[in-house]
Order: structure tokens, then sequence, then C-alpha cells
């Protein structure tokens, strides 16, 4: 072919899986064991009755039971087997559950994670809006009232500190002023501090005046 090179056929694109995807595939597949082993059970139990069952109870059973040879059944060993299948299948179903809590609580988290740091990238959007409140406050209040409010709904809360004892997890004192001695308190918030579903998200920048 004269030394030409000849391009790889393009793969066609495949749509990426989602992690619902996935554990719907692990479902199916722990259904299809706990089906196979409760029909493995189930099978164990039907010749464990049979073998049990008080003859003379119904001519027609009886009947069909006198015909079949189950002297070299030993069932001991057949209902131990029944209990093996049935434990198996009781832990398979405690991990799988287990397993899919703990997908559950994962996929949570990340979302948690997720809108924690879109809200983080909102934060100078509200020191602005903030700023141009004190400038205007009776044109940037209503709107700034409402981003707060819709904020609010889904996690972020604004610290409220002002004339509260100060706590260096919720505060940063970036200016002080002397008082009688007392315990420090924030006299002034200079930079509003946010909580995203009650963790820190900023700490709020105060000055502290004991």
């Amino acid at each position: 072919m004269d030394g030409d090179m000849v391009d790889p056929p393009e793969k066609p694109d495949q749509d990426p899986a989602t992690p619902g995807d996935h554990l719907d595939q692990v479902d199916d597949t722990i259904d299809d064991v706990l089906d196979d082993l409760a029909e493995r059970a189930s099978e164990i139990d039907d010749v464990t009755d049979s073998l049990l069952r008080p003859q003379g109870t119904d001519d027609g059973f009886d009947a069909i039971v006198g015909e079949i040879d189950y002297s070299d059944v030993d069932v001991p060993a057949l209902l131990a087997e029944r209990e093996e299948y049935k434990g198996m299948a009781q832990r398979i179903q405690a991990d799988f559950d287990n397993y899919r809590k703990r997908s559950a609580a994962q996929s949570l988290a990340e979302a948690d994670r997720a809108s924690g740091r879109l809200a983080e990238a909102l934060l100078p959007v509200l020191d602005a809006a903030e700023a141009a409140y004190v400038r205007h406050p009776e044109e940037v209040g209503p709107l700034l009232n409402q981003m707060l409010v819709e904020l609010k709904k889904h996690g972020l809360e604004v610290v409220d500190l002002e004339g509260k004892a100060f706590d260096p997890e919720f505060a940063e004192a970036v200016a002080h002023e002397p008082g009688d001695g007392a315990e420090p308190i924030v006299a002034e918030v200079l930079r509003s501090g946010y909580t995203w579903k009650g963790k820190v998200l900023r700490a709020a920048m105060v000055r502290t005046k004991d």
C-alpha cells in the first residue's frame, strides 16, 4: 500500500454511564442470584416436605409419593443444604442493602459538596450586593433579600454575629477596640459570614470589643 498510513476507524460515541446505571446493573445481578438461591431452596423444601409429610393425609398425594424412590435421599443433608442456601441469600441481601445505603449516602454527600462549591462561588456576588446596598438600600435591598431567601431554601445561612460573643469558629477578628476588659464581643461585621447546611462556608470578618 506504498507505505501509506491508514487511520483506524473511529469508534462510535458512547454515552457515559451514570452512577445510577451501575447501581441498576448490580441490583439486577443480585436479584438473579437471590432468585437462583430461592429456587434451589424451594426445590429442597418440596423434597423434604414430601419426605416428612404424614402418610394418609391425601390419597392422591400418597399414591404419587409411593411411586418415587427416596431410599437414597439424605434428609438431614438436604435440610442442611436448604439452610445454607437461605443463609447465603440473607447475607447477600443484607450486604446489598448496606451497599445501596452507602451508595446513596455517597451520592448525597457528593451532591452537597457540588452545591456547596456553587454557593461558595456566589459569595463575591453577595458581597457586591451588600456593598451596593449600603449606598443604595432602597434599590438594592429587595434584590439582596430575594437572593438570600432563595439561597436559604437550599442551605445557605447568614451568620448573625453582631453584639454576640466572639467565636473564632464563625468569625475572624481583623480589628479590635478596647473596652472594659470583659469577654470580647463582635462590635461590627465588616464582611458577612455564611454557613452551608449547618457547616461554616466562610467565616465573617469582624471588629471586636472587650
